[in-house]
């Protein structure tokens, strides 16, 4: 039985957390050349989720325990509420290689972790302990929670390539999931009955392309997410010379005909992009979307340009019963990802 038919579903992110799990930065092919500048905001963003949730971190060994604890203890952050674990990885992006959370809707209390696989973005990149982080985790909890339960599909699939509103939608792109990079031997239909049976959703919100300088092939939480059940944040770009300028205003097109599992059409938020963010002569997929929904807070990611201040007067609308706050992204992109791709979020 799917988890689905067991009565499991994925929860908005805006549900209540029990905690966010992190897998601290290292590898230096990630940064190349200035790693060491995205920490002053990396532990920015960990001091301000402790402030309300607890927050596990994955570390590679006993040195680099030693050395976070020491620069989070440093800037004050609330050690109490932070865990560490030497669980070693490949990588900084626990959206994509950490485990999905799921709710039982008949039995409250009752979690359970799908492990899906993870292939670094197509094999991209070096994984093998990436992969290994979910069931790290299960075995973390399942000794405290005894009736966790463990879903493993056996194909590709990244956290950061889907988002749900826990009330049977889910928001997905075709340039990713049927990217005959990921699940080859499957066709929409088929990604479609992966996604309804181990996300526990009704209907499939699909878009086109992402933004440009995203290695992910498209990922959704770069372009559009809820922000409440009925109500869907999309990123757009005003000016027609920009590369983003289309696929933004087709996936904009897209959600405007849209319809959700409950028939009505969704109310559509535009967000703007920021200015171009160039390193190293590569344009970065800078994005306002890739904010992460803490438990008082909406962490989002700045750019130092004045569309940071338009973007933070959207989301206070968005979310009028939290905090908005925006530490600056320009450094972490170079990485090609932001907070929500630095993130996962354990619900109660």
């Amino acid at each position: 039985m799917t988890p689905k038919e067991q009565g499991y579903y994925m929860p908005a992110e805006w549900e209540q957390h029990k905690a966010t799990w992190l897998s601290y930065p290292h590898n230096e092919d990630s940064w190349p050349g200035k790693i060491e500048t995205i920490f002053p905001s990396y532990h920015l963003f960990i001091k301000i989720l402790a402030e309300d949730e607890d927050v596990h971190i994955n570390v590679v060994d006993q040195a680099m325990q030693d050395h976070v604890y020491n620069e989070l203890d440093k800037i004050g952050a609330n050690m109490s509420r932070i865990h560490l674990h030497q669980f070693p990885t490949n990588d900084a992006w626990c959206r994509d290689h950490g485990p999905a959370f799921l709710l039982n809707r008949n039995e409250p209390g009752k979690r359970a972790i799908v492990n899906w696989n993870h292939n670094a973005w197509g094999g991209k990149y070096p994984y093998e302990l990436d992969t290994q982080i979910p069931k790290h985790i299960f075995n973390h909890l399942s000794p405290i929670e005894n009736d966790l339960v463990l879903f493993e599909p056996n194909i590709v699939m990244e956290g950061g390539s889907i988002d749900v509103n826990g009330c049977g939608d889910l928001l997905t792109t075709r340039s990713c999931l049927l990217n005959e990079n990921r699940n080859p031997h499957l066709n929409q239909d088929q990604i479609e009955d992966y996604l309804r049976g181990y996300y526990g959703v009704e209907n499939i919100i699909w878009l086109g392309d992402g933004i440009v300088g995203d290695d992910t092939d498209g990922h959704v939480d770069d372009l559009s997410r809820f922000v409440a059940p009925d109500t869907i944040i999309t990123a757009v770009e005003d000016d027609s010379w920009d590369e983003n300028y289309k696929p933004l205003q087709d996936n904009l097109k897209a959600l405007n005909s849209c319809r959700l599992a409950n028939g009505k059409q969704p109310t559509i938020i535009e967000l703007p992009m920021p200015d171009m963010v160039f390193y190293d002569n590569q344009r970065l997929p800078a994005s306002y979307a890739n904010f992460y929904i803490a438990n008082k807070k909406v962490i989002f990611p700045t750019y130092r340009c004045l569309t940071d201040n338009e973007a933070a007067y959207i989301l206070e609308a968005c979310f009028p019963n939290h905090e908005i706050v925006g530490i600056d992204s320009t450094d972490i992109v170079w990485g090609l990802g932001s907070f929500h791709c630095l993130s996962q979020q354990e619900p109660k």
